[in-house]
């Protein structure tokens, strides 16, 4: 006889990071439960009303919001940004972009272009050999160790 399976199921601060949606503006009947991969697999292919809104007009969470302003998480926190953006938020920013956001753009894009460069380099190199791993000096014993042990006297 086979025990059935449960169901693996997260917390709904997990679904929402992984629906990429801003938990504190989802129902209340989602944010108090647990849910199933199967039914995180099923809103990601049929989505309910609320998560397409949520998903259209936001408010997004940093990671959504630093998508859409082409920024690191990091230059966010920089500028200051620590509050969900809805998307009319984020259009006005690109809109009309702050000193900050200019400043973001540039670093952002330099770190990406630096990642792709390095990443190009590495595989450019011929793959090197492993350094053999370095011999260790043999110990030396003491006159006096008995088996590891110093001699008492």
């Amino acid at each position: 006889m086979t025990k059935s399976k449960k169901p693996q199921v997260m917390k709904a601060a997990t679904a929402a990071l992984k629906l990429d949606v801003y938990l504190p503006s989802t129902p209340k009947e989602f944010q108090e439960s647990l849910v199933s991969r199967e039914e995180l697999d099923e809103l990601q292919r049929n989505p309910p009303q609320w998560l397409s809104d949520l998903r259209r007009d936001g408010p997004h969470p940093r990671n959504v919001v630093a998508a859409r302003l082409r920024v690191s998480n990091s230059g966010l926190a920089r500028a200051g940004i620590t509050e969900a953006l809805t998307t009319a938020q984020i259009a006005e920013l690109v809109a009309d972009p702050p000193e900050w956001l200019i400043a973001e753009r540039a670093t952002h894009a330099e770190v990406l272009r630096e990642q792709k460069r390095l990443k190009e380099r590495q595989e450019q190199e011929p793959a090197a050999k492993p350094a053999a791993p370095a011999k260790r000096p043999e110990r030396r014993k003491s006159p006096t160790s008995r088996g590891g042990r110093t001699a008492r006297r």
